[in-house]
């Protein structure tokens, strides 16, 4: 495969670094899903794939359009967790009481082909232009429950830092805000956005400012992407992490458990693992719910609790996220089961206190 020099735009662009053969490229049917869903891969994304085989490859599955996206299941939806009934305001979806979504653009710098938004984000997709963003600024201003903004999209920080710094300023400005969340790839992704000015864009005066890192596999932690996170981390930026659950990229617990480690190593705390959502044409990612608390469970030991994020799953139609890990406590037997597998009482017998 070749270098390429800027992100690859179109299943053309991927023949031409050799990421895809031209063979497999003049089938009609990646053609029609290549067509259908925004297709974008980084030179950084090419560089830390060992081959373009999305069979053989966890970096490779997660970008490299296939066949198997053009199957579509009778359960899944154009707008899986239901932004769009929860959308008073374009740019806004204000689902839970104290905390907003704020979509200001709907590029990013790589389409994920699980992406639970790939029929709302891509080329030419709508980004809030000037009065947008003061109506949604200003939705936020009336709204005293709000607590907690979530900037995502779209990838907030494919904004230019000037734009970034005028949202961020706004945002602390609003005295019911107490925090400001950044959902973003580019650490992993486009590693090279990230510079002094556009950490600087993030300073908040008053307002927590956190940035949530999406990544998926500890092969996208390369050297670049170690020290943009350093250069957030050092700046005194808090950093979380999100995992989509994906068949085929990290669906058993010694790659969970290398990305948890990882992670942490890089000063990122895990916060949730997503099971996957009900987006068109990703059924081969998805896993069982059963499946996942089994990898859930198998971790519970064998890393330490900064290692552990919350299996979650985002109930279809908007309904909100909740937590679906394995469960330990058994009420009505009084029993709880240890990592290992053992179970026991309690409270304990007495003679076993003494």
């Amino acid at each position: 495969m070749s270098a390429p020099a800027k992100t690859a735009r179109s299943l053309d662009d991927l023949v031409a670094v050799g990421a895809v053969p031209r063979t497999t490229a003049e089938g009609p049917t990646l053609r029609a899903v290549s067509e259908r869903y925004a297709v974008a891969v980084t030179p950084a994304v090419l560089a830390s794939m060992r081959s373009t085989d999305p069979a053989s490859d966890p970096v490779a599955r997660q970008y490299i359009p296939t066949a198997e996206e053009a199957t579509t299941a009778p359960e899944e939806l154009g707008d899986p967790i239901g932004d769009h009934a929860f959308s008073p305001v374009k740019g806004i979806v204000h689902r839970y009481s104290d905390r907003v979504l704020l979509k200001a653009l709907h590029a990013c710098p790589v389409y994920c082909r699980f992406c639970f938004r790939r029929e709302q984000v891509g080329p030419g997709g709508e980004a809030l232009d000037g009065a947008e963003l003061a109506r949604a600024l200003d939705y936020i201003r009336t709204h005293e429950a709000v607590w907690e903004v979530i900037l995502t999209g779209g990838d907030p920080l494919m904004l230019a830092p000037r734009r970034l710094v005028e949202i961020v300023a706004a945002l602390d400005a609003i005295p019911h805000v107490g925090v400001i969340r950044l959902h973003s790839r580019v650490p992993v992704a486009d590693p090279s956005r990230v510079t002094a000015e556009l950490v600087a864009a993030l300073r908040s005066v008053r307002a927590a400012v956190y940035v949530a890192l999406h990544c998926n596999h500890a092969q996208e932690l390369a050297a670049e992407a170690r020290s943009a996170l350093r250069l957030m981390s050092d700046s005194g930026i808090p950093l979380l992490s999100q995992t989509v659950l994906l068949r085929g990229v990290n669906d058993d617990a010694a790659t969970l458990e290398a990305l948890f480690r990882a992670l942490v190593q890089a000063r990122v705390k895990p916060y949730y693992l997503h099971h996957p959502d009900l987006a068109r044409g990703t059924g081969h990612f998805r896993l069982s719910i059963a499946e996942g608390q089994a990898l859930m469970r198998a971790l519970r030991g064998r890393v330490s609790g900064l290692c552990q994020p919350t299996y979650v799953l985002d109930i279809p139609g908007g309904h909100g996220k909740v937590p679906v890990g394995p469960c330990y406590v058994d009420l009505p037997k009084e029993q709880v089961t240890d990592p290992n597998g053992g179970t026991h009482l309690y409270p304990p017998p007495a003679k076993d206190c003494a």
